[in-house]
């Protein structure tokens, strides 16, 4: 089996660029970019069950906290 293939060897070499060849392919059909940075800051204080009073908290200002998640 190829998955068992050793380093070094056809086999190996083999596997190697297959590996490659599939995530060539993947980056460009499926390309993940980078989230947004207010979603991903929601979807983390959904997470961990804070507010946007709990992010004034830490940010030091309602007004800061709001105008982040904005």
């Amino acid at each position: 089996m190829i998955f068992d293939s050793k380093k070094g060897t056809d086999k190996g070499d083999e596997l190697e660029i297959l590996g490659m060849l599939i995530e060539n392919y993947e980056n460009e059909k499926f390309p993940i970019g980078f989230p947004d940075t207010v979603e991903t800051i929601k979807y983390r204080m959904e997470q961990l069950g804070y507010n946007q009073s709990d992010l004034a908290n830490i940010v030091g200002l309602k007004s800061r906290a709001s105008e982040i998640l904005n």
